[in-house]
């Protein structure tokens, strides 16, 4: 999906919340219900443009872009926090705005981008898996950045970039256990198909420590049996 440049203005309308039936009216008028909530204020239900919400959604920074919410005749630094699509033609059907305080510093979830082709897929013939798609981190709110980036192009077979390896800063904490593996480069793993002699093989190799086994219990019955029968020749000579 294409970036959009997101509007630095989103306008908001001030809404009566009731029911499902409410919010579907508001839906029908080509809005979409939402609530503001966050820097020690009441939350107040409104209406937002379907259009403005997509075109941050959308951007380079996506959910985490902090932008002015205007409502009232006030504009207050906001960012979204949570919102919901409708399944199947994937309309808009819920926002949830936060209030954000510039100077007070946000955790928030930032992906990671890989850079670079790896050295042990190039050269070693390996397979790069990528294990961690977002990291968790505080920071101030103008400090979030779009997105992390990991170059990988000096990623060997069996090697391993981990939190830890991420580039640290005074401005920003990561939250994300510093050990949790990022990417790394593994071997490609073929899977061996059994030819149908193959399979036979194997199945007579399989049979055969029973039909030793039977052999074995065959051959203790027969010495269990012979002392009964040398017994029962005594007793009729005497």
């Amino acid at each position: 999906m294409a970036t959009a440049t997101p509007s630095n203005v989103l306008d908001a309308q001030a809404r009566t919340p009731g029911n499902k039936n409410a919010a579907r009216r508001v839906r029908v008028a080509g809005k979409v219900p939402a609530v503001v909530y966050g820097a020690g204020k009441d939350a107040v239900s409104v209406s937002v443009d379907p259009r403005q919400v997509k075109s941050i959604l959308y951007s380079k920074t996506g959910h985490n872009t902090i932008f002015d919410l205007a409502l009232d005749g006030e504009k207050t630094k906001a960012m979204i926090v949570d919102w919901q699509y409708e399944p199947i033609k994937g309309a808009l059907l819920h926002i949830d705005l936060k209030r954000i305080a510039m100077d007070k510093k946000l955790t928030v979830q930032v992906p990671i981008v890989l850079k670079g082709e790896a050295s042990g897929v190039k050269n070693e013939g390996g397979i790069l898996e990528q294990l961690l798609r977002e990291v968790e981190l505080e920071c101030l709110p103008a400090d979030i950045p779009a997105s992390i980036e990991v170059d990988v192009t000096e990623l060997v077979l069996n090697k391993v970039v981990r939190v830890s390896d991420l580039a640290h800063s005074d401005k920003i904490k990561f939250i994300t256990d510093e050990n949790q593996p990022i990417v790394h480069v593994t071997t490609v793993k073929e899977e061996v198909v059994a030819t149908p002699d193959a399979v036979a093989a194997e199945g007579a190799t399989a049979a055969e420590p029973e039909v030793i086994k039977k052999g074995k219990q065959d051959a203790e019955g027969e010495a269990a049996e012979a002392p009964a029968a040398k017994g029962g020749e005594k007793k009729d000579k005497k």
